[in-house]
């Protein structure tokens, strides 16, 4: 254990990262350090098992795992299509389902088959490109927007936009509704192309364990 270099964990901040460590804890990786509610460190310790553990903002959790900053990274696959980075994507977690889709005014429907350049905004600016471009073969200009999507087909600012949807509640709310589904989501966990490699005996632990715990999880709730 001695010589053994640490095996990193990057992980998206907030309610995923907590959900990640309730698995990996199943599976006897713990770092009691994190749990501290008022705690200001970057990065947390597992001295015993040589493991480090740093949350970040989800939309840099590819990059830390591409450049090898982190071996392990745990994020929506939301995140992964749209960043597009090199790596290996290995297990499904299963947390954080929803989808990614079209929505708009039922009005918009007839549009999306039609052949006219539409506007579509989203925060997903890579993900609506390659759907509406080598999915469907429309031309569209795509709005990047950062606040709340829904707005944007209120306003006339887009005909249609692309969005995550959970319950679809609050695009009833804005009289809005899927128009077409995308992909489904959840968390998934990645791994770095060279750590594969160089640690690949430690790493495949990880995934078989975890994915064996998985397996356990959802014949309990089958059962």
């Amino acid at each position: 254990m001695q010589n053994m270099r640490y095996i990193t964990f990057a992980l998206a901040k907030g309610r995923l990262a907590k959900k990640t460590l309730g698995i990996l804890e199943k599976i006897g990786i713990t770092c009691e350090e994190m749990k501290d509610p008022n705690t200001r460190k970057l990065i947390f310790v597992n001295e015993e098992l040589k493991l480090k553990f740093f949350l970040s903002k989800a939309s840099d959790v590819p990059t830390y795992v591409e450049y090898g900053a982190a071996d392990f990274g745990v994020v929506g696959k939301d995140t992964i299509l749209e960043e597009g980075r090199k790596m290996y994507e290995v297990i499904d977690l299963g947390l954080a389902k929803c989808r990614m889709c079209v929505a708009g005014p039922a009005s918009a429907k007839k549009l999306l088959n039609s052949g006219e350049v539409i506007r579509v905004a989203t925060k997903y600016p890579n993900i609506a490109k390659d759907y509406f471009y080598h999915k469907k073969h429309q031309t569209v200009e795509i709005v990047k927007l950062n606040g709340s999507i829904e707005l944007a087909p209120i306003v006339g600012l887009s005909e249609v936009i692309v969005d995550i949807v959970e319950t679809g509640s609050t695009l009833k709310e804005n009289g809005l509704e899927v128009l077409e589904e995308i992909c489904p989501l959840s968390a998934r966990m990645v791994v770095n192309e060279v750590s594969m490699k160089m640690e690949q005996e430690r790493i495949l632990k990880i995934i078989n364990d975890l994915k064996r715990e998985l397996a356990k999880m959802d014949e309990s709730q089958k059962s």
